[in-house]
């Protein structure tokens, strides 16, 4: 007679949990200026119509149509 999950079945809140802690945010963020760099060398050349700052994202339209899409940390560091 099964009475539910236990702790074999599915990881715990501690599991987790440490697995968060366990993220290098810096590299995330390394990873993620090195590909806005690279998408922003391919706009090279092209005359920007437009941007805007959105919830999750900044988008930025060119005068050819193409609308490029920049998501991930936005946000500023706490300095030092």
């Amino acid at each position: 007679m099964s009475t539910g999950p236990n702790e074999t079945d599915q990881p715990g809140l501690e599991a987790l949990l440490g697995d968060i802690y366990a993220l290098d945010y810096d590299a995330i963020r390394e990873a993620e200026f090195e590909e806005i760099q690279s998408i922003l060398e391919t706009m090279s050349g092209k005359t920007i119509r437009g941007a805007t700052i959105e919830d999750k994202r900044i988008v930025i339209e060119t005068s050819d149509g193409n609308r490029y899409f920049f998501y991930g940390f936005m946000s500023a560091g706490t300095g030092g």
